[in-house]
């Protein structure tokens, strides 16, 4: 076994805590949940001390947004998705020892808890500063309730708390032109007290923890994100916020006020660690306060600052709290080609993918794993899921049971047979065999799930090539002892891949420990059986019954699937080509104040590093300024020199990626969503002209 796996006497596992705005989808199972559950069955099979914890976040701004779209309450909708989440995840075989929810009072009671510890420690700041602020609807606007440009990439989607384009974390008023998403109003500033925690009080911290100590064990992505931060300097960050929906802030003069999401909802995994800790009659405090228990969170990349930088500096604040000896974050999944978007339904969710495929729940594990975005993002698609089935699980892995325990119960009514003199073959395979535990545990130990999943396929090419080569359907016919040798050989490749499996296809391996009645042998088999002995299963030994551990997905069902998806798709385009609602109605003397001019695009490039951006001179007949704009990925420099277009000359200049732009040009969209000039179309109309 890894030296890594014999350090601690316990280990605590978080997953990440999926918003109560939806369902669960194969990008949450990819980035975070089949990665933790993997990690947590071979802890246990190792016989490890595990406690495995998550919960639904029902406190994020996406919260009360959503309620509000589909005319409930938070708290309907809260339970509703829940519900939905909770049982997918028990139905998809994902071994939580508790999943709760944030809106519970173990929940509020500990991060009310935290947050009074740290104000009485002085460590929190407090400041009045200018946030943005809808005057239609009266609330100030944090998080998902504001939209603009980010900063730092030009995406012009980008949210109040980070853009996804980029995966820049950010504060609402960084946004340029921001939107209200409540009402669409452009937001005024106005002033409000919260509390902060001051990030940058923990920089020699972070820097020695991370830079240092976990420089050659943390992985590239999440190493590289976290020195970026640290690098650019730390900055206080706001915990508390003006909302009405979440924790009330429990100090005085925090009525009107609730603990930021941000701040509330890794507590979560300390207040489920004590809610299962309470049912199980345990002592919760060593799974979160022993230096001799390993802490690991499962994230996706967005949450790599929360979890690395924020979450830590709250423990090291605290005082009380191991800190996590390894964050193992995934890339993003993308569907089809497409990025994975809840509000586009563009998706794969786990509860209709198991009303379609009802007992094929590690047919996604395996695919999901196979093709886990580990390193950088990857492409989920319903080809690759059918062929993964068909030609890996059915082909290799269920091939290979198949003609083992068919050909048991054909020659020796299902009895293992006694096994006579072993050949070079058979040592070479059974040697091989006992390798097996030690190179997937290596995988596993690094968090190269991918990996770890092709190492257990490989000893099930193992047990085919096997068989193949030694053809014991033929040698039946002229050497019957030497059948037996072959036969108990396979079964014993079987029962090591009946073992291995659990962490990577559970319901297959237990299916497969029926078929062997793996019960009944004694003393039990385990991980470390496989290593320490080339005969589990004895001779005498009675098998079950044997079964198909995988079928064959047929085209029909594929191009059900995508079917299903090109209405999707269909549908978002229908709705994106609505004419968007007038705004609000402003008078005369507002529009008055827009000088709009009639220009010529002198110059363009691209601006390097992004995907939207071109940097132009425009001459506007009162001079020639710079201007960034986002058509970049609609035109080419060289089709756009030359152009009238129509320039608002008198917005206020704002910075770019570190580029100053002077103004902007007016642009729409065509029926089919292609970018269109708003020009003149007239030579004869000179650079400077008003348009009015």
């Amino acid at each position: 076994m890894a030296a890594a796996s014999q350090k601690f006497a316990r280990y605590t596992i978080t997953a990440a805590l999926p918003y109560t705005n939806g369902p669960i989808h194969i990008g949450h199972l990819a980035g975070v949940y089949v990665p933790a559950d993997i990690y947590a069955r071979y802890l246990r099979l190792i016989g490890k001390e595990v406690a495995f914890v998550c919960g639904s976040d029902e406190h994020g701004v996406a919260i009360p947004m959503k309620a509000k779209k589909e005319g409930v309450s938070p708290k309907v909708l809260i339970d509703k998705y829940h519900g939905i989440i909770k049982q997918s995840f028990q139905d998809f075989g994902i071994t939580f020892d508790n999943y709760s929810r944030t809106s519970a009072e173990i929940h509020h009671q500990t991060a009310s808890d935290f947050f009074v510890k740290l104000y009485k420690q002085g460590d929190f700041i407090e400041e009045t500063t200018a946030q943005l602020y809808d005057e239609q609807e009266g609330q100030f606007l944090a998080d998902r309730f504001v939209t603009g440009t980010c900063p730092k990439c030009g995406n012009e989607e980008a949210y109040g708390d980070q853009c996804e384009n980029c995966g820049s974390s950010l504060n609402a008023t960084d946004l340029i032109n921001p939107k209200s998403t409540l009402s669409g109003a452009v937001p005024t500033l106005k002033e409000t007290k919260h509390w902060f925690l001051p990030l940058d009080r923990y920089e020699d911290f972070l820097k020695q923890w991370i830079l240092v100590d976990h420089k050659s064990d943390w992985k590239p992505n999440v190493y590289g994100q976290c020195k970026s931060w640290i690098d650019d300097g730390l900055k206080p960050r706001a915990v508390t916020r003006d909302l009405d929906w979440g924790i009330p802030v429990p100090v005085k003069g925090g009525e009107g006020k609730v603990l930021y999401v941000w701040f509330d909802a890794p507590i979560g995994y300390i207040s489920s660690t004590k809610e299962w800790a309470q049912r199980e009659g345990k002592d919760w405090k060593p799974y979160w306060q022993s230096k001799d228990t390993k802490l690991v969170h499962f994230i996706g990349k967005d949450n790599i600052v929360f979890h690395c930088i924020i979450f830590p500096s709250m423990l090291k604040a605290h005082g009380d709290f191991i800190l996590p000896e390894n964050v193992p974050a995934n890339e993003f999944l993308n569907l089809e080609g497409q990025k994975l978007s809840t509000s586009k339904n563009w998706a794969v969710w786990l509860h209709e993918y198991l009303e379609a495929f009802p007992d094929a729940q590690d047919v996604l594990r395996y695919t999901l794993t196979a093709n886990a975005p580990e390193t950088k993002d990857n492409d989920f698609t319903w080809a690759d899921f059918q062929a993964r089935n068909n030609n890996e699980l059915v082909a290799i892995f269920g091939n290979f049971i198949n003609r083992v325990v068919v050909l048991s119960q054909k020659y020796y009514n299902g009895v293992v047979p006694v096994t006579g003199k072993l050949t070079q073959a058979d040592n070479d395979a059974l040697k091989a065999m006992q390798n097996f535990p030690a190179s997937i545990t290596d995988s596993i130990e690094r968090y190269r799930f991918r990996e770890a999943g092709q190492e257990l396929m490989n000893l099930a090419r193992l047990g085919n090539k096997y068989l193949a080569d030694e053809e014991p359907w033929k040698v039946i016919k002229e050497d019957e002892a030497r059948v037996a040798t072959i036969m108990n050989t396979a079964l014993q490749l079987a029962t090591a891949l009946a073992i291995l499996s659990e962490p990577f296809l559970p319901f297959t391996s237990a299916k497969l420990k029926k078929m062997l009645l793996l019960e009944n042998c004694k003393p039990s088999l385990g991980w470390e059986s496989i290593a320490i002995q080339s005969s589990l299963l004895p001779s005498g030994h009675v098998l079950g019954k044997s079964e198909l551990l995988f079928r064959k997905i047929e085209d029909e069902e594929i191009t059900a699937q995508l079917e299903k998806l090109k209405a999707t798709k269909k549908a978002n385009e229908s709705e994106n080509k609505n004419v968007m609602p007038q705004k609000e109605t402003i008078s005369f003397e507002e529009f008055s104040k827009m000088d709009m001019r009639v220009g010529t695009i002198l110059e363009a490039e691209k601006m390097p590093k992004t995907k939207k951006l071109m940097v132009l001179k425009v001459d506007t007949g009162i001079d020639v300024r710079t201007i960034v704009s986002g058509i970049a990925e609609s035109f080419t420099p060289e089709e756009i020199v030359g152009k009238k277009v129509t320039v608002l000359v008198n917005l206020a200049p704002r910075p770019l990626r570190g580029v100053e732009s002077q103004g902007m040009i007016l642009m729409t969209e065509s029926e089919e969503g292609k970018l269109v000039f708003l020009n003149p179309d007239n030579s004869e109309v000179d650079n400077g002209a008003t348009i009015s």
